[in-house]
């Protein structure tokens, strides 16, 4: 457990770093702001190292196991429709609660002034995650080209960037680029291991690749076509 700590405490730091170095140097060498502020900044840096330390040990103590659990355990129960429920409710849950997400949703209800905007836009990216990380594990059990899903998801979203309102396709693309974070992302790939692993002639590792952009291609098609829509 302390050697886990440490190492994860290490690597928030080194994460940090770079952040804490420029914003020193521009300190030094030109905004000069108020050193009160420059102290708040610094006591936040610390904070969020702090943060994402606990944050690290809490996934690889019970975030990844649990979804590796949960990916083993769901063809025991033979039926396919209960994996795609599962793994949209995975999804959906974990991107409710993804920091990136609720930063983006955040920023646009202090735009639009409405909170029903953000709850909207959370529940569209959260649902558009759980649709897709479905469809990457019946991709799994049924062994379905992940060349050929990718090609007919972008393709629909490029003809969708044709003709989707201008100020909703940015947003849309924002969306799904703050998807892959650091819930969902540890999430969609344990359960995609979990599920590969118990599954013949499937293999963990090329199962896995391409399962986050796969997902993150979710609130981007749903999010335009709520556009032309709404």
């Amino acid at each position: 457990m302390f050697s886990l700590l440490k190492n994860n405490l290490l690597d928030a730091l080194k994460t940090v770093a770079p952040l804490v170095i420029v914003a020193s140097l521009l300190q030094v060498a030109l905004v000069q702001a108020p050193v009160l502020l420059f102290i708040q900044f610094l006591a936040g840096v610390a904070l969020v190292a702090l943060g994402m330390t606990l944050l690290f040990v809490g996934i690889d103590l019970g975030v990844l196991p649990m979804g590796r659990f949960i990916g083993a355990e769901l063809p025991k129960h033979g039926s396919i429709a209960f994996i795609l429920a599962v793994a949209f409710v995975m999804g959906f849950a974990t991107t409710v609660a993804e920091p990136d997400v609720l930063v983006l949703t955040s920023q646009v209800a202090g735009i639009s002034q409405s909170g029903a905007s953000q709850n909207l836009l959370l529940y569209l990216i959260a649902g558009g995650v759980g649709v897709f990380t479905a469809l990457a594990m019946a991709r799994i059990v049924y062994g379905a080209s992940m060349r050929v899903l990718l090609t007919i998801a972008l393709g629909l979203v490029i003809l969708l960037s044709f003709i989707a309102p201008a100020d909703i396709a940015p947003l849309a693309y924002d969306a799904g680029s703050v998807t892959t974070g650091v819930l969902t992302t540890p999430v969609v790939l344990a359960l995609a291991a979990g599920l590969s692993s118990v599954l013949a002639g499937r293999d963990a590792m090329s199962d896995g690749f391409g399962l986050l952009g796969f997902a993150s291609i979710g609130p981007i098609i749903v999010i335009m076509i709520m556009g032309l829509l709404l």
